[in-house]
């Protein structure tokens, strides 16, 4: 599985930048979230299926609690000082003013089909698809435990990964108008999402010494950036299920953890909701971010997501490949 992802998100980008059809994408985002349920539903069948990993989710959701926090609270950091020395975001919010460039300028053009609000009622469904599709994989699996066989159920793991890596390359495709922005912007915008992505990795590194578990765990997790279903599934893959379960759990709870402290990371910096987003700033964070950070630092919260989404898949290999033993 280390060449077939990028195999995956190469056709999905060539297909994102050649087609041009709205239907395309919108179906392409469609058969994205079916192949996520069933990719969390079969990941959830595998930790069933598995006894040791079942007698130690406590431990685990603990350790992927801090992990998580922990990711969130060095990204602030790393931001905030960002913010305070190359990027004033009160700065960049007035010259996006100046340029008439927000949010809903930015939907017309790069998705022309979507809009905060039918963006904001699609994600807060497809965050409560995910966790319970894993939780029916897993009942499941604990019940059918006796008889199903693993192999089939690593089969289907391997064909949902295939379809999701190629609609995630859709869309990264689909979506390369926002580098126009970021054209518009300057490319001083760029230190927002190396901020992030900094600051998740110290997190990850940080935590990873706290709670005494390999940096291979930790690290690649909090990598995520809250890109849960590629990490969960890059992770399995790579790793196996129990390690798997980080990648998927960390990440559902920055977003999670972001939104349940959206009011304490306002008043901090207008970056630091942003920073809590991290990858999901292109999605299903973009709404309840965009509500408390203005609909002009809604498209910088836009650009950030976009651009740790593209790096995400493309990370995470190479931080495993780097942290092999550690």
């Amino acid at each position: 599985m280390t060449i077939l992802p990028f195999i995956c998100l190469g056709i999905g980008i060539f297909l994102g930048i050649s087609v041009k059809s709205k239907a395309f994408i919108q179906a392409a985002d469609t058969i994205s979230t079916v192949a996520l349920a069933l990719l969390m539903i079969s990941i959830g069948l595998g930790i069933g299926l598995d006894r040791e990993v079942v007698s130690q989710l406590m431990t685990i959701g603990f350790q992927c609690a801090v992990i998580s926090l922990s990711a969130i609270a060095f990204s602030v950091v790393c931001t905030l000082i960002c913010e305070k020395t190359v990027l004033p975001l009160s700065k960049v919010e007035r010259e996006l003013q100046e340029k008439k460039l927000d949010l809903h300028v930015a939907d017309a053009t790069i998705l022309p089909e979507q809009n905060v609000t039918a963006e904001e009622k699609r994600d807060s469904g497809l965050m409560w698809i995910m966790p319970v599709s894993l939780l029916l994989g897993l009942v499941v699996g604990v019940l059918t435990r006796a008889w199903l066989n693993s192999a089939l159920v690593d089969q289907l793991f391997s064909l949902f990964l295939i379809v999701l890596y190629i609609c995630v390359g859709i869309s990264q495709g689909a979506n390369r108008d926002v580098f126009k922005y970021v054209k518009a912007l300057g490319l001083k915008i760029l230190w927002l999402p190396l901020a992030i992505l900094i600051g998740s990795l110290l997190g990850g590194l940080v935590s990873g010494i706290v709670l005494n578990i390999p940096q291979s765990v930790s690290m690649v997790s909090a990598g995520g950036m809250s890109f849960y279903s590629i990490t969960g599934a890059f992770m399995t893959s790579t790793y196996g299920l129990k390690i798997g379960t980080y990648g998927f759990l960390v990440n559902v709870m920055r977003e999670f953890f972001t939104i349940l402290f959206m009011p304490i990371l306002t008043k901090i910096s207008l970056g630091s909701p942003i920073a809590g987003g991290a990858s999901g700033n292109m999605d299903t964070m973009l709404a309840p971010i965009t509500k408390f950070v203005g609909i002009r630092l809604g498209l910088v919260t836009l650009i950030t997501g976009t651009i740790l989404t593209f790096i995400v898949p493309f990370l995470l290999p190479i931080l495993a490949k780097a942290l092999i033993g550690m």
